[in-house]
Order: C-alpha cells, then structure tokens, then sequence
C-alpha cells in the first residue's frame, strides 16, 4: 500500500509540474503575440517615418494622405507638403491655404499657411504650404501645443495630428 501511495503521489507531482509548465508556455506565448504585431506594425503603413523632403510624416484620415512638415530654422519657415497614401508622391488640393491649430500659452491659435506651388503645377493647385513665423516655429517646440494639421482635399477636411517633437533644437546642434 505505501508503494501505491508514493507511486501516486509522484504521478500527481508530475502532472502539477506539467500543468505549471503548460500555463507559462501559454501565457508566455500570448504575451509574444503583442509584440510582434508591433513590430510588423510599421511595414503595414508602406511608408517611411519621414517625407520626401526629410520631414515629420503627418497621418491623415485612414492612412489616406499625408502631410509633411518641414521646419527651417534659418528662414523661420513651416512648410507642409501635402503626399499621398505611400507619402511619396505630392497630391494636388485647390486649397489657398491650410491651418495648424494649436495651444500656446493656454490658448487657442491658428496659423494659416498659404499656398506656395512647386515648379510644374497648374495654375490654381498646390500641393506645398508655407509660412514664415517664428512663434509659429517656436509654439511647436511645446508638447502641450497638440498641434493639428487641418486641410481640404477633393472636397473632404482632413484634420492630422502634428508630432510636438518635429522640431528639435539638439538634432540642429549635431549636423
């Protein structure tokens, strides 16, 4: 009888030892899954993180078009330049112009960049905005700006989200 009890007790200690073995392996395995569809993630958009003209990407609508801001410090410039879904070729609104909302000092303001076409576009199209301010360069060095982007494409507003770190006093200091 003690041979049959120690016989079982060791059967039910394997068992245990499995049983724990089994429920790691699976609570291990679906934490894994997280975090490799995050790091697929950045293929899904087929795009870079930057524009053809080395700016902050800015998503707008379902990934339909993108915007791209490029800051130029020396001229006190913001130019938006508006791509398509692939943010790579430029895409051509009517718009005169287009707004970056944002907060500065607790209140609202609105900046209207104006329509500046590239070399070979139509008469009355653009695809690039631009304004010269210096505030409106320095408001969107503040992470509490929550700047956006609000424009028009064939008839729809689209309103983006701009990064509040596009522009970075250290990456200037290291070129």
């Amino acid at each position: 009888m003690p041979n049959l009890i120690v016989s079982v007790a060791r059967k039910l200690l394997c068992l245990g030892a499995f049983a724990s073995i089994s429920a790691f392996s699976v609570a291990f395995a679906v934490q894994a899954k997280p975090a490799a569809k995050a790091a697929e993630k950045p293929a899904e958009h087929g795009h870079a993180d930057h524009g053809p003209h080395d700016g902050a990407l800015i998503e707008l609508g379902e990934e339909e078009y993108h915007g791209e801001i490029v800051v130029d410090d020396d001229k006190d410039l913001v130019t938006i330049y508006v791509l398509d879904d692939k943010a790579k070729a430029a895409v051509l609104t009517d718009a005169k112009d287009v707004a970056i909302n944002l907060k500065h000092a607790g209140k609202g303001v609105q900046y209207k960049l104006k329509a500046q076409p590239q070399k070979g576009e139509p008469e009355g199209k653009s695809s690039r905005y631009s304004l010269k301010s210096h505030d409106l360069i320095h408001a969107l060095e503040h992470k509490d700006s929550s700047p956006m982007l609000r424009l028009t494409i064939k008839g729809k507003t689209y309103t983006g989200k701009i990064d509040p770190q596009v522009h970075d006093h250290k990456a200037e200091t290291k070129k």
